[in-house]
This record gives C-alpha cells, structure tokens and sequence, in this order.
C-alpha cells in the first residue's frame, strides 16, 4: 500500500478499512493477536496516510499486491486459499486395514483416485489439512463389518453417494460453512456392508481458533470504537465549557 500524499489527513473511512484489513489478516492467521491489537490502536490514532501505511505494507490484499489507503478491501469467502493446494504429486492412492485400521491426516496429497478397503476394522480420511493432485477427486470407501470417518472442511465441494446395505452411508454437518466454487470437486463413493461410512463437515481446530481470534478482533475493535467515542465527546463538552 502506497500513497503519493503521505502527508495527507487521513478520514475515519479510511482509518476503518484499514481496521478492517487487519481483521482479516488476524483471521487468516497472517497477524498474531498481540500484534493485531497494537496496529488496530496505531491504525485508529493514525492522522495521515503515511501513518497508515506502514500497518499493512508487509500483508496482502485480494486481488492485488498491495492496496492504497483509500481502497475498500475486498471480503472473501473463505480464509482457504484452494489454487495453492491443487495439483501437487498424489502422497496416497489408497489405504487398506484388516482387523486393524488406518489413517490419512494432516498435510498428505489425496490422488485423483483414491481407493480405501476395511475389514473388521476402521479407517479415517482427513481431508481439512490436505493438499489434491488434481480438481475432481473420487474417495471409493468399501467397508464389510467395519467402519470409515472422512472428515471435510465445510467450504470443500463434497458430494456423496455410497450405499449402506445393512448398514449407512451418510453424511452430517457439524460446522455450517459455504461451499467454495474454488475448492476441488470430491466425490466419495463406495459401500458399507453390515459396517459404516461416515462423511462430516467439520474445521479444524487451527481454523476454529483463528474463528474465534476474530470474533474477539471484533468485539476488541467494537470496545476501542466505543471508549473513542467516549473521549471524543468528552473533547467536545471540555471545549464548550472553556468557551
């Protein structure tokens, strides 16, 4: 963010739309909560541009590199930035337990085709940290007196159509969220014989915390609003009386 004028006096929109800027990068996880609070009372003591400036210079702005002062910043849907995890090498194709189980978490790359097998035993799919080798996946789960968890962000484009025969094939939704039209298409698929498949919407703890980081970046913000409401009445009724 540059401005020719840095000695411009800066508006209260403006100061505002810097404030909200750092809201977002405290939800996005770029800004620690200690160093949000200390920018977001720099941003609403700042007189001019040149003041402001250097509150956002080191953090990106949708769209663009960098943004003006001026410039309203653009909301996003989502903190996931899908182009950057689609189209690395698969990690895993497929996983398989008998009398035992598997697991597949954290940062893996999920192949395009990604095939898993449980037999008297469990497996577990995590998809909410996980890179994909291309934009369309297919997850086939087959289970036979056993049972399978996979586990989705709310913002992935899941869709699923497995069959349970004496047993389910289901999905739920525990976090409610928008589906990204920039996430991968996953498709699972499979069968659950006398055993189940699971599919759950669900953040991570790294994306709830980040939630509730800026739920308290609000609730900071609206209090720091409210106490510079406070003293700039008290400047007001301070400079009737001396006149």
């Amino acid at each position: 963010m540059t401005s020719d004028l840095p000695e411009m006096r800066a508006s209260d929109a403006e100061r505002e739309r810097v404030a909200e800027t750092l809201r977002e990068a405290v939800a996005e996880g770029r800004l620690e909560m200690e160093e949000f609070e200390l920018r977001l009372e720099a941003a609403y003591r700042a007189r001019t541009h040149g003041e402001l400036e250097p509150l956002l210079r080191d953090l990106p702005s949708p769209g663009t590199a960098v943004d003006p002062v001026g410039a309203a910043p653009v909301p996003t849907s989502s903190a996931v930035r899908w182009a950057d995890r689609i189209g690395k090498p698969a990690t895993s194709r497929g996983a398989f337990a008998v009398w035992g189980g598997f697991g597949r978490r954290g940062n893996w790359t999920v192949g395009r085709k990604f095939t898993a097998f449980t037999m008297w035993g469990g497996g577990e799919i995590d998809l909410r940290e996980a890179n994909f080798e291309d934009r369309e996946v297919v997850i086939r789960c087959f289970t036979i007196m056993g049972g399978m968890r996979v586990t989705v962000p709310p913002e992935l484009n899941a869709e699923v159509t497995g069959i349970g025969i004496m047993g389910g094939f289901g999905e739920r939704s525990k976090d409610a969220g928008v589906q990204s039209p920039d996430s991968p298409r996953v498709r699972i698929t499979g069968l659950a014989l006398m055993g189940g498949v699971g599919v759950e919407h669900k953040r991570s703890k790294a994306q709830k915390q980040r939630l509730r980081d800026a739920e308290r970046a609000r609730e900071l913000d609206r209090e720091r609003g409210r106490e510079r409401g406070r003293l700039e009445k008290g400047r007001g009724a301070s400079d009737r009386f001396e006149d």
